[in-house]
């Protein structure tokens, strides 16, 4: 059996109580390397036999698994976030089921759920934005074209760009040409969410290349856009708690 984790944005504490059972009871644990916290490999149990991803091919992964069920052990294929998000795990849950082993997925907390809990912030404001466009850059892996940054940020939704924190000057130009977003629109740089290094700055579109260069931010990060950024966004109040007088003591 293989179980596919989400290990959460970072801190330990941020894995899933199911996650972290069934970390505790797999024999084998490949783990995807530096973006997994040292402290959520701590629940490993003793002895188990562990992989750094970062290090491997999808073969070896797959040759590992295979080994593993051989000797009729469970592994435990440890993903940063939630593996739905850049998980990669498509590839390797279709050569399983070729291959008849069985396997499961526990999400778990994205890292984007990570960043707006940093600024104690929510993404979707009525009035403001009620849509959430995830996406990056492309890089070794390619975007389709109808999903560049260009098209996406036409629609002036709330964004989160993944994996991109090493051209930010290329989002820059991408938002800024877009038509979708002011030079003004507030931006933010979240790096490692949730991790004790975390650091949030807050810039605007204009300014968010110079600002990670000033922070010295060029990888795991991720960039936020939008209006709901704002120190005092125009949004309207939401429908949930409509007609119900707020009091204060």
């Amino acid at each position: 059996m293989v179980h596919f984790i989400g290990a959460g944005p970072g801190a330990a504490d941020l894995i899933t109580i199911r996650g972290a059972r069934f970390l505790r009871e797999s024999d084998v644990v490949i783990y995807a390397g530096s973006l997994i916290h040292p402290s959520v490999l701590d629940m490993a149990k003793p002895g188990c036999i562990r992989y750094n991803s970062a290090e491997m091919n999808l073969d070896e992964i797959i040759t590992v698994i295979r080994q593993a069920e051989s000797r009729n052990q469970t592994t435990a294929r440890l993903h940063s976030g939630d593996p739905c998000l850049y998980g990669a795990i498509r590839e390797q849950t279709d050569l399983l089921n070729q291959l008849g082993i069985a396997w499961d997925d526990t999400p778990g907390v994205s890292s984007f759920c990570g960043a707006a809990a940093a600024l104690g912030l929510e993404y979707t404001l009525p009035g403001i934005s009620q849509s959430v466009i995830i996406t990056r850059l492309p890089g070794r892996t390619s975007v389709p074209e109808r999903e560049n940054t260009r098209e996406l940020a036409r629609h002036g939704a709330s964004m989160v760009i993944f994996l991109s924190a090493g051209m930010m000057r290329q989002v820059q130009t991408e938002l800024l040409e877009s038509g979708g977003y002011a030079a003004n629109t507030p931006a933010a740089i979240v790096y490692k969410a949730t991790w004790p290094e975390e650091r949030v700055i807050r810039c605007t579109i204009g300014t968010l290349a110079d600002a990670g260069e000033a922070a010295s931010i060029s990888r795991t990060a991720l960039i936020l856009i939008g209006d709901f950024l704002s120190d005092a966004p125009n949004y309207q109040n939401s429908e949930l708690y409509g007609g119900k007088k707020i009091k204060l003591y």
